[in-house]
């Protein structure tokens, strides 16, 4: 470290650092740059860093949960969705230790080092070759890397959500008063460098989670996209500490919250003790705490919980607005990311929403409400919150319509006892398959179109038959809800080979066979994955790979050392193929391909108008709940509230645990309906409820409270009281 810096380093305490004369003058002089104090550049890094890194490692956390970990679907959101919740209960107990304990200094130093802690921890999870003795690409013990996985979300958890609610407030104590000017833009800069840095996360962690790496065996490269949101949260650590020795550090003064808590937890208690008829009512049950509690303390708690009612309808629109990084992104993996000449990864999608919160939050302040108010509309913050809940339900109808869509072109699979059956030709004859009911003829290495579907107690024979020659008849075992393949390149030669895929290929891979019709056995590697002793006139099993073009090599004596290397047509997303290897005159292989599973069709830009609706809604809905909050909480009690909003962010992610596990839906797209559904019946009743609520001044209200308690001070500290007329008179 550099000598300059090392120095004011060690001499920090939570009370501020002990400066020499130069190092005094230099910060006063860079505090005055701009007119705002040096420090804040080092907290906007900060923010910057760990947004970053908190979006970056979230961004990939589903498909981690699915691909990595073997989770289904249902179990991956649970999880996820419960990371979510417990992200935003923390904040409430990293308020009370920074007000109560610690500082907010200490706060932030202390749990960022957990945070770092816990990434470090969740890249380590990830690693295949941890617990992979055997080195054949598949770990030897999950439950390590899911107990691994769970103690650094468990860190993460208490790290993000224990710093969340004191980096800003520390940004906004660095200035003096007559600096609120540049207070408010610094909120504004803190906002932006929040937004940049879950932009860019999630943009290159699923770029880096698509790469391959590995010791023993390649995988796609999750250590590295887990480690480089792991390193920006240690980079965000060095900044913050660096600048430590300009900070203004304010002292714990006590927390508000456990003042509140006291004061509502003694009303209750005393109009308990006191519920006899005998005792006269009061006009509101705070005010059972008057024995206690001064009068402005009650009637802040009353503006509080006033607004606190208003959250009661309020989760339900996060439970649907955090899907889009559990359930959305699911979808994605069904869909088409080719959009024009750009290649998207189905965790990418995420991005849009933070574009479109860049570009909406300007146009909604200076174009759509001064245009709404020119209208002569009242568009008060109530009637905007209701409008952004409509919106992300319509959302969540664009998503079920866009589900109808995908799963129309999914493939029919056979079910209960039926069979499914593709013929092969791979001989040099005219081939005549005859099944109950149905014959098809095939020619020279083509197959059936589709796969015939047959109930499994009435395939009772299938004959093979060719041109002079006798009938073969092929005995039918065949497995009940499977798919085979029939090759046959004689009348009396054929084989069954059972498929394997009774699903579209997870994740939006691409599955590949390889079947032989070389006298000998060969082995095939392709993009790392190795296709072992495929032996003659049989097929391999499928393997899966990304979308793309892939080399790969077949290795036997049969074919030719100079064309051993040969490239598959451009892989897309979610499809199957078979690769029939022959041997042309000059001994290198001809490659002839059969599609098994067509592509998915549906581009994931049909997800942009959902993304759209959500984005619109929360601007309409999140920002302008944040202002109303604050404007109807008293000065003091503005943290309780924050307190309160995170809280209706964390019950929103438990409803989506709730409705995951209870409903278990055939359909995804019924999942969908159910969450709009629910969202505007709620939205419904939240408009009810803002109908018959008052705006309030707390400013007003404390103003009074202010002047009563001078005049009252002033009354009482009159050495000379004003004598009445009859007194006066007297004397």
């Amino acid at each position: 470290m550099h000598p300059l810096l090392s120095t004011p380093l060690a001499l920090i305490g939570e009370d501020g650092p002990v400066r020499s004369l130069f190092q005094t003058q230099t910060v006063s002089l860079c505090q005055s740059c701009f007119g705002y104090p040096l420090s804040i550049f080092f907290i906007v890094i900060n923010e910057f860093c760990e947004r970053f890194s908190y979006y970056g490692m979230r961004a990939i956390l589903i498909l981690y949960f699915q691909r990595f970990l073997g989770w289904s679907d249902n179990l991956g959101t649970a999880i996820y969705h419960t990371f979510v919740a417990l992200c935003y209960l923390t904040p409430i107990l990293g308020a009370l230790v920074a007000d109560s304990w610690l500082g907010k200094f200490k706060t932030i130093v202390s749990l960022s080092i957990v945070y770092t802690i816990g990434q470090v921890v969740i890249s380590v999870s990830s690693i295949n070759d941890l617990t992979d003795f055997n080195h054949d690409g598949t770990p030897d013990h999950i439950s390590v890397h899911v107990a691994l996985s769970m103690v650094g979300l468990a860190l993460i958890a208490l790290g993000t959500g224990g710093i969340k609610p004191c980096v800003s407030a520390f940004g906004g104590d660095q200035f003096e008063k007559g600096q609120e000017k540049q207070r408010n833009r610094f909120f504004s800069i803190f906002y932006l460098a929040i937004n940049a840095g879950s932009l860019l996360s999630t943009i290159i962690t699923p770029m880096l989670r698509v790469k391959v790496c590995g010791i023993h065996s390649k995988q796609a490269c999750y250590p590295l996209a887990f480690g480089v949101p792991a390193a920006l949260m240690a980079v965000a650590l060095i900044v913050f500490v660096i600048g430590s020795g300009m900070y203004k550090k304010v002292q714990p003064q006590g927390n508000v919250m456990a003042e509140v808590a006291r004061c509502v937890g003694f009303a209750i208690k005393n109009r308990v003790r006191h519920r006899s008829k005998r005792f006269p009512k009061r006009e509101h049950w705070l005010d059972w705490a008057k024995e206690k509690y001064d009068e402005r303390l009650i009637s802040q708690i009353k503006m509080v919980t006033r607004v606190i009612f208003l959250y009661i309808p309020l989760p339900m629109f996060w439970a649907l607005f955090d899907q889009q990084g559990s359930r959305w992104t699911l979808q994605a993996t069904a869909m088409n990311g080719k959009i024009g000449v750009i290649e998207i990864q189905p965790d990418q999608m995420q991005t849009v929403n933070a574009i479109l919160i860049v570009i909406l939050v300007p146009i909604m302040d200076a174009v759509v409400y001064p245009l709404i108010a020119k209208c002569g509309f009242s568009f008060t913050p109530l009637k905007k919150m209701t409008v952004g809940m409509i919106l992300a339900s319509m959302a969540f109808v664009a998503a079920a319509i866009v589900q109808v869509e995908i799963e129309k072109t999914l493939p029919v699979f056979p079910k209960g006892n039926e069979v499914q059956i593709r013929v092969l030709n791979i001989g040099n004859d005219t081939m005549n398959i005859s099944f109950p009911g149905t014959t098809v003829t095939l020619d020279q290495m083509p197959q059936t179109s589709e796969f015939m579907t047959f109930s499994a107690d009435k395939l009772t024979s299938i004959n093979i038959s060719s041109t002079g020659s006798p009938l073969t008849l092929v005995a039918p075992d065949f497995e009940q809800g499977h798919r085979h393949t029939l090759l046959v390149w004689a009348p009396n030669n054929y084989q069954a080979v059972k498929d394997g895929l009774n699903q579209k290929p997870e994740n939006g891979k691409n599955g590949i066979r390889f079947v032989n019709t070389l006298a000998e056995s060969f082995n095939v590697t392709m993009d790392r994955e190795v296709y072992e002793n495929v032996t003659s006139h049989n097929a391999s099993e499928y393997h899966f790979f990304s979308s793309g073009k892939k080399t790969f090599t077949i290795n036997s004596p049969e074919i030719a050392q100079q064309c051993k290397k040969l490239e598959t047509s451009y892989l897309e997303f979610g499809s199957a193929y078979t690769y029939v290897i022959t041997r042309e005159g000059d001994s290198c292989p001809k490659l002839t391909i059969f599609e098994d599973i067509s592509p998915n069709t549906i581009s994931m830009a049909l997800q942009i108008p959902q993304y759209f609706l959500l984005t619109c809604g929360e601007v309409v809905f999140s920002v302008t709940g944040l202002e109303f909050s604050y404007s109807q909480a008293p000065s003091n009690m503005k943290s309780v509230l924050q307190a309160g909003w995170l809280l209706t962010v964390a019950i929103g992610n438990f409803i989506v645990l709730i409705v995951a596990g209870a409903g278990q839906f055939s359909e995804q797209w019924a999942e969908y309906v159910l969450f709009a559904a629910l969202l505007l019946v709620v939205s419904v009743i939240f408009a009810i409820m803002a109908r018959f609520y008052t705006y309030i001044n707390p400013a007003e209200i404390e103003a009074q409270f202010d002047a009563d308690e001078k005049k009252e001070y002033l009354e009482n500290s009159n050495p000379y009281p004003k004598l009445d007329s009859v007194s006066q008179t007297q004397m």
